[in-house]
């Protein structure tokens, strides 16, 4: 029986070969990007801003001078806008094993703080990303010697060929709805024509619900229990509302370069074509933050040099992977902390 204490001699143990694991895992990883010609690199945790999405949540801190002065500071959610940075120094294929923070996060498959692999390729399609993060996921299984992945009665063959499937196709697949019909042609949502479709597929829909909150919430109770079963999923070409640091796709505004992999119903990676507009990206971070205010009461400042940074960036492809996630699932593990060598403590 747990005894709760991760440091406990036992209980240590008994999590030790998946955290050996974990290292081979690693090793593999970095041998393979760097055998793709990539460089490794280290963001720096701490930032003025640490990201504009609605619904992540930082870690607070603040810079202070020796006299008292103090302005706020916080630790990363994301080493993003450090490595479009680099980018825009002149770095073509960079890669990094990063320790992230997201506040209000503690799940079996949310942690506080946990690693992030993420890497940018300068020049590259986003399809070239996605190969990425199937070489990666055949990767992670071989290492660690599991034929197939595993995760709460579910599998996943990582050798299969994937599922290719778009966020409207997977909508209409799973839940019967056409979601390109509740978007605009400029790529404004519809919401009353998704709350529609929404409640005729047995989705509650409050009044105060957003297009985004039911999109979500028809995400999370109806497509992704559905992907990565069996063969890995690449889900691709979200609404554009729903990607915020994405560029747009040249065939339809109404969606963008994004995509994510799946497996045993988990999500393992997101990506994009990076937006590279400075202009528009501060317009989708504005909306973001205006969003933030209503629902949560605070907002994250704007990081003017990464704007100004993303006008000298080079059109690439991006990926963020949570390696505590893959570990998890190539070892057969119940939760990312039980594949995480020490936990962060619980307050509560």
């Amino acid at each position: 029986m747990s005894t709760g204490r991760w440091w406990d001699r036992e209980e240590h143990a008994a999590r030790r070969e998946r955290l050996l694991t974990r290292n081979r895992i690693r090793a593999a990883v970095r041998t393979w990007f760097e055998g793709e010609g990539f460089v490794e690199v280290e963001a720096a945790a701490l930032q003025v801003s640490p990201g504009n999405e609605t619904h992540l949540h930082a870690f607070e801190t603040a810079f202070r001078t020796i006299d008292g002065r103090a302005a706020p500071a916080y630790l990363h959610t994301s080493p993003e806008f450090a490595m479009k940075k680099l980018l825009a120094a002149g770095e073509t294929k960079i890669f990094e094993f990063a320790r992230v923070f997201r506040n209000r996060e503690r799940s079996a498959l949310h942690a506080p703080e946990f690693t992030m692999l993420e890497w940018y390729r300068a020049g590259a399609p986003y399809h070239v990303a996605w190969d990425d993060c199937l070489s990666v996921l055949r990767l992670a299984a071989k290492t660690a010697g599991a034929s197939g992945l595993g995760y709460r009665g579910a599998s996943c063959d990582p050798a299969a060929r994937p599922d290719y499937l778009s966020v409207a196709g997977a909508f209409a697949r799973s839940a019967r709805i056409d979601l390109l019909e509740t978007i605009d042609p400029d790529g404004s949502p519809r919401r009353e024509r998704l709350a529609a479709a929404a409640v005729g597929a047995g989705i509650r829909v409050a009044a105060d619900d957003t297009w985004s909150d039911i999109f979500s919430r028809v995400l999370s109770e109806k497509v992704e229990p559905a992907l990565g079963i069996g063969r890995p999923t690449v889900l691709h070409s979200y609404p554009i509302s729903e990607a915020a640091l994405a560029r747009r796709d040249a065939a339809d505004p109404r969606v963008a370069e994004r995509f994510e992999l799946y497996a045993c119903g988990v999500e393992l990676a997101n990506g994009f074509g990076e937006l590279t507009d400075p202009e528009e990206q501060r317009a989708r971070f504005v909306a973001d933050m205006n969003e933030k205010e209503r629902i949560y009461g605070e907002r994250y400042p704007i990081d003017e040099d990464f704007l100004a940074a993303l006008g000298e960036m080079p059109p690439a492809s991006g990926v963020a992977l949570g390696f505590d996630r893959l570990v998890m699932l190539a070892t057969g593990a119940e939760s990312v902390e039980d594949v995480q060598w020490t936990r962060v403590h619980d307050p509560f």
